[in-house]
């Protein structure tokens, strides 16, 4: 399977939209920025029809250690969700 970096990503952006690399970059890093700001404040981030991107919550637990088997806590904590829309869906099955 290929893969796509950063630069990979900003040059063909670049090259679809016809706009300089450094715009494009600019752009992407205010795009993520804006990204990170909404969900860490537990706002849900939609594009419609390509992803959704949402804060979660776990809760407190009581986990084992696996070598010893003895009980312990683990922390409560945040993680992040990002869910495919039906647009890039539709996209990969083709």
């Amino acid at each position: 399977m290929a893969s796509l970096n950063r630069t990979d990503l900003v040059a063909a952006v670049a090259a679809e939209s016809g706009q300089s690399q450094a715009s494009v970059n600019g752009v992407l890093d205010a795009l993520f920025s804006t990204l990170a700001k909404s969900v860490a404040e537990g706002t849900k981030v939609t594009i419609p029809g390509w992803l959704a991107v949402e804060q979660t919550a776990r809760a407190a637990r009581t986990g084992r250690n696996p070598q010893t088997g003895e009980p312990i806590e683990i922390a409560a904590s945040k993680g992040v969700k990002i869910s495919a829309g039906s647009k890039l869906k539709a996209a990969v099955k083709s």
